[in-house]
């Protein structure tokens, strides 16, 4: 019999694997798909020789910020994450564009009339991003680590009021240009949420002060592939084993263990496992709500997007939809469950900062839409005309893509459920009650865990859900009080 089997190879399910090699425990992960890694997977799609597309995620500031991902060191293991000097940017009519440099002070002094407005709401939080990212990853169950320190407890009482200011009508009050206001809302949109809301405004501020501390807003060398290899590896010289294209659809597909711990939707978990629960978390499973969605657009082009602003060129992921209250029609139309006429884009050329990425004179762009949950919409020329506002003359450089419709990220990903590409909402309830209020979020039975983004801390390449299980699993199942990473 094995010690813990673990279901899902994604980031959390190869942390929480690693976490428990590294106690002793011999463990095996199985895999539905013929590549481990989840969302951070980089693949030949076939659109181009040589080039590789990133599956799901593109950039990530959570694996430079996560305290786990720190504790492993990406960098000893071989992951280079380079730095743009653009974090992001949001361009706008008129050839003018919100741009938020990886330099607070740069960007403060682009931003003009609001540039101190950015740096008093973002500026402390970007100094202190140590305390919110241990605010935001937490367990939600227990009182962060570090919070008890006074600048912490403070920098944690700053991000909360912020939140409340910028996730409600209060948000118009802090500032006076299109630039400002748009170039935060682009990053409350990654929350796929109506806008303002207080879920959205979290994501903004979290994501918006790691823009200006640590590395920023970085790209993987090579592609998110990288960061999961190097959670296998580290996995398979503990005597861990990654078992491809083994779907778990019951529970015959699973080797007997002492331990389970799902990387995956909780869908998947009641199909494997349900009979074994009890009947509350059934109940509590069966009820998480989901999130709006994503479609997927991969394009390989022949030179760089012409952006007229040219500094938007620079960012290594552009906020394409274009007004704060353009964009806030957008989201409110998905959460509508309707088509918006001009869609929020999220972009991203990984070759701004990975030359390598490039082949041939081509190159990939990584592009999301946003669509209500279930959509088998092609947004292509969604995609395109937005961009195409913004970079006339953009699909004179498009030499191949892809179009994969929220209705068929699950074909990849079987915990993309209709395209919530979240692991459910995002709401300020909804991160805390992630998948129910229960105070043990992750054990669902005797032994049986759940480690996915479904689970606090929700969505993110940062591992800490699978961290989080696994800490439990180690306690409560084989009386383990220590981890590591």
């Amino acid at each position: 019999m094995l010690d813990a089997v673990v279901v899902g190879s994604g980031p959390n399910g190869l942390t929480a694997a690693v976490t428990l090699a590294r106690a002793g425990l011999e463990v095996v992960v199985l895999e539905e798909q013929p590549t481990a890694g989840g969302g951070a997977r980089t693949l030949d799609l076939g659109l181009a020789d040589g080039i590789v597309h990133d599956v799901c995620s593109a950039v990530h500031p959570m694996a430079w910020a996560s305290p786990v991902l720190r504790a492993f060191d990406l960098a000893t293991h071989g992951v280079e994450l380079l730095t743009p000097g653009v974090s992001y940017a949001q361009p706008l009519p008129g050839g003018r564009a919100g741009i938020a440099y990886r330099d607070l002070e740069r960007t403060v002094e682009r931003l003009g009339a609001d540039g101190d407005a950015w740096r008093s709401l973002l500026g402390p939080l970007a100094e202190h991003w140590q305390a919110v990212v241990g605010l935001a990853l937490c367990d939600k169950r227990s009182w962060p680590p570090g919070l008890s320190d006074g600048g912490a407890a403070v920098t944690a009482a700053r991000f909360g009021l912020a939140v409340a200011e910028q996730g409600t009508g209060l948000w118009g009050r802090r500032f006076r240009t299109e630039e400002a206001a748009a170039l935060l809302t682009g990053v409350a949109a990654h929350a796929i949420a109506p806008l303002p809301s207080t879920g959205a405004a979290g994501t903004a501020l979290l994501l918006g002060a790691l823009a200006h501390a640590g590395a920023g807003w970085p790209i993987p060398r090579g592609g998110s592939g990288a960061i999961t290899a190097a959670l296998q590896a580290e996995l398979e010289s503990r005597g861990g084993t990654v078992v491809t294209d083994h779907p778990v659809r019951s529970r015959a597909d699973l080797p007997h263990a002492a331990t389970y711990l799902f990387d995956t939707s909780p869908g998947t978990l009641l199909d494997v496992l349900g009979d074994d629960l009890p009947p509350s978390r059934r109940q509590g499973l069966t009820g998480v709500a989901r999130g709006d969605a994503a479609a997927k657009v991969d394009l390989v082009l022949s030179g760089p997007v012409p952006w007229t602003e040219p500094e938007v060129g620079r960012a290594g992921t552009v906020h394409v939809g274009g007004t704060r209250a353009e964009m806030g029609r957008a989201e409110a139309a998905v959460a509508a469950g309707d088509h918006a006429e001009r869609p929020m884009c999220l972009v991203s050329d990984p070759t701004v900062v990975d030359p390598s990425r490039a082949k041939g004179g081509l190159r990939p762009l990584w592009a999301y839409a946003h669509v209500p949950a279930g959509s088998t919409r092609d947004v292509t020329d969604d995609v395109l005309d937005q961009i195409e506002r913004f970079a006339p003359g953009v699909r004179d450089v498009v030499v191949a893509s892809r179009c994969t419709p929220a209705s068929r990220l699950a074909e990849h990903n079987a915990n993309l459920t209709d395209g919530d590409i979240a692991g459910g909402r995002v709401t300020l309830w909804r991160m805390i009650a992630r998948p129910t209020a229960h105070p043990n979020p992750y054990r669902q039975a005797g032994g049986v865990y759940l480690c996915s983004a479904s689970v606090p801390p929700g969505p993110g390449v940062h591992g800490m859900a699978g961290w989080h299980a696994a800490r439990h699993a180690l306690r409560e199942v084989y009386d383990l009080r220590t981890a590591t990473l």
